[in-house]
C-alpha cells in the first residue's frame, strides 16, 4: 500500500504558474524588456575544476551556477519546499522504504533529447555508486535499487526507511550513458556554452525549456577574486549584479539596488577536536565564552547577520533551536577560569592558529575579530591569523585536517537537517574537524531510524544541543547575504539554500 505525497496546494498552483513554459514571460511585456539580454554576474572565486554535478563540489559557488543548468526530479523553491521538476509527482510506501517517481511529459535535455525514465534510472544509479560499489553522492548511499517500472515511472528502493528521501532527489539527472567529463548536459533554464578557467562561465538560454524560458538570453559569470575590483566593477556597470558581498562594500554602492537575505550557512571558528589544544573539551569551552559572537557581527559585518549556537541555521525552521544561540553567553571571567583548568594563563598562554581562505573577506574579518577578543583575557590566547588560497585550503584544511582552527562557513546541500549535522557523525568522511561523541552519534542515527516528524525534530536537535555542550566549534553567525544589481536589473530570489536561480533575473535597456 502506498500513500501519495503531496505538496501544499498553494505551493503547486504557484509552481504550475511559475512553470507554464513557452513564449515571453509577463514581466517582460509588461516592462518593455526583448529578453535577449546579457547578464554579467560576478563571482568571487572560480569553480570547482570538475563540473560532474554528481561528485562532491569543494565550492559552494559551484553548486550555484549548476542549478541553473541541472535538474533534478524535484527541486527547492523560494520557501524551502521540494516542487515538481523532471518528476510531476510521486509517492512513498507505508514503511518510507520505497519512492515511485512519475515523470513530466515533455522534459527535454539540453541536446534536444527528451528525458526518459532510463536517463532516471542511469543518472541516480550513477550517483548512488549502484555499479561501482562507491557512491558519487554520499546522501544516495542508503539507495539499494533504481527500477523503471514504464517508459515514464521509476521506482527507488531504500536499504533503510528514510522519510527525509525526497530531498536528496535534487540529484541532476543526465542523459543516459553520459559523462559530464565530455559534455555539460542538463534540464535547467540555462545550457552551459564555453568556461575559461580563472576567467568566466557563459550560458545560454535553453528554448525548449519544460517551464517559463529564462529572462535573459546569456549569463556570463566573470571570475572577480578581489573584493575592491569586484565593487568597482558594479560601480562602472562592468557587470551587472554580483552576491555574497559585505556591509563594508555595499556602503560604496548605494546608488544601486541593494537586497538583503542570509547566506544560509554556519559561521563558526571550527576547531580540530582531534588534535592538541581542541581535543581538550574546557579549552573549547574557554573560548566560546571568550568570543562575544554579537560583538563579532557588529565589528566584521556592521551589524548585519544572524547569530547562531550550533550547527543549523535559522532558515531551516523547525529544526533551528534559537535557545542554543545564548548557550555560552560572553564571560571572560568564565573563560579564564576553565583556562586555568586545562593548564593556561598568562605565564603559559594557549597559543594556536586560524587558518582562513584569503578569498573570503567576511570570514577573514571574522577572524580578526575573535583574535582581538581573545586578546582581551589577559594574555592566556595568543592566536595568530594565516592567511591561504583557497586551493590550499581546502586541500591542507578541509581534506588533509591539518590545522587547529579555521574560520569558515558550512552550508547545506539539501533541504535537510542531516545535510547539516552528518559530518559531526563520528566516521563521517566530512568530519573534518574529528569530532567524536557516542551521544551524538546516537541521537543522529535515532533521528534517522525514525518516520515520526516531531521524533525527528527532537532527536536532531538533541544533536545541535550535544554540539553546543561539547563546544565542537565556536558557533558565530549566518552571514547577512547582500546582493547588488544594476537599476536596470530585477527578480532577484533568496532561497534557503546555497544557490543562484538567474533564470526570474530580468535586465532591460
Amino acid at each position: 500500500m502506498t500513500k501519495r505525497i503531496l505538496t501544499l496546494a498553494l505551493t503547486l498552483v504557484m509552481t504550475a504558474a511559475l512553470f507554464i513554459g513557452g513564449g515571453q514571460s509577463a514581466w517582460a511585456a509588461e516592462n518593455g524588456s526583448t529578453g535577449d539580454a546579457e547578464l554579467i554576474v560576478g563571482i568571487a572565486a572560480d569553480l570547482d575544476s570538475s563540473l560532474d554535478p554528481h561528485v562532491s563540489s569543494s565550492s559552494a559557488g559551484t553548486r550555484e551556477v549548476l542549478f541553473n543548468i541541472y535538474e533534478g526530479l524535484l527541486k527547492p523553491d523560494t520557501e524551502g519546499n521540494l516542487v515538481p521538476a523532471v518528476a510531476e509527482d510521486y509517492t512513498v510506501s507505508e514503511a518510507a522504504d520505497q519512492y515511485t517517481f512519475t515523470l513530466r511529459e515533455g522534459v527535454r535535455f539540453h541536446d534536444g533529447s527528451e528525458v526518459t525514465a532510463g536517463d532516471v534510472v542511469y543518472s541516480l544509479t550513477r550517483a548512488a555508486g549502484l555499479d561501482t560499489g562507491e557512491p558519487l553522492m554520499a546522501t544516495l548511499a542508503n539507495v539499494a535499487g533504481v527500477e523503471a517500472a514504464d517508459d515514464k515511472t521509476v521506482v527507488v528502493t531504500l536499504s533503510t526507511p528514510d522519510v527525509e528521501f525526497p530531498a536528496y532527489m535534487t540529484a541532476a539527472i543526465i542523459p543516459e550513458g553520459s559523462d559530464p567529463a565530455d559534455g555539460i548536459v542538463g534540464t535547467g533554464p540555462f545550457r552551459y556554452v564555453s568556461r575559461s578557467p580563472q576567467e568566466n562561465i557563459v550560458m545560454e538560454r535553453f528554448e525548449d525549456y519544460w517551464g517559463e524560458k529564462a529572462r535573459c538570453a546569456k549569463v556570463t559569470f566573470r571570475v572577480i577574486e578581489d573584493g575592491q575590483t569586484m565593487v568597482m566593477s558594479l560601480r562602472s556597470g562592468a557587470i551587472d549584479l554580483a552576491a555574497h558581498l559585505e556591509a563594508s562594500q555595499v556602503a560604496e554602492l548605494a546608488d544601486l539596488t541593494v537586497l538583503e537575505g542570509s547566506m544560509n550557512l554556519v559561521q563558526a571558528v571550527y576547531l580540530n577536536n582531534a588534535q592538541p589544544p581542541f581535543d581538550e573539551p574546557l579549552v573549547r569551552q574557554a573560548l566560546c565564552y571568550g568570543v562575544d559572537k554579537q560583538m563579532v557581527i557588529d565589528l566584521a559585518g556592521d551589524g548585519h547577520g544572524f547569530a547562531v549556537g550550533s550547527s543549523m541555521y535559522p532558515a531551516f525552521g523547525k529544526y533551528f533551536d534559537a535557545e542554543l544561540t545564548d548557550f555560552y553567553q560572553p564571560d571572560a571571567q568564565k573563560a579564564l577560569e576553565l583556562l586555568a583548568q586545562a593548564g593556561y594563563d598568562a605565564a603559559h598562554p594557549l597559543a594556536f592558529t586560524i587558518t582562513v581562505p584569503s578569498n573570503y573577506t567576511p570570514h577573514v574579518d571574522a577572524a580578526q575579530v575573535v583574535v582581538n577578543l581573545l586578546d582581551q583575557l589577559g594574555g592566556a590566547v595568543k592566536a595568530e591569523i594565516q592567511q591561504v588560497e583557497w586551493a590550499t585550503w581546502y586541500s591542507d584544511v578541509y581534506q588533509g585536517r591539518q590545522f587547529e582552527a579555521t574560520v569558515c562557513g558550512m552550508d547545506a546541500s539539501t533541504l535537510t537537517a542531516s545535510a547539516m549535522l552528518s559530518r559531526f557523525v563520528s566516521d563521517s568522511p566530512k568530519n573534518f574537524i574529528g569530532f567524536v561523541n557516542a551521544d551524538y552519534d546516537a541521537a543522529y542515527a535515532a533521528a534517522l531510524a525514525t518516520e515520526d516528524d516531531a521524533e525527528q525534530v527532537a532527536r536532531f536537535r538533541d544533536c545541535q544541543s550535544i554540539l553546543a555542550q561539547q563546544a565542537a566549534n565556536v558557533y558565530i553567525q549566518d552571514l547577512a547575504d547582500f546582493v547588488v544589481m544594476q537599476p536596470n536589473v530585477t527578480g532577484y530570489r533568496f532561497y534557503p539554500l546555497y544557490v543562484m536561480d538567474l533564470g526570474c533575473v530580468e535586465k532591460t535597456a
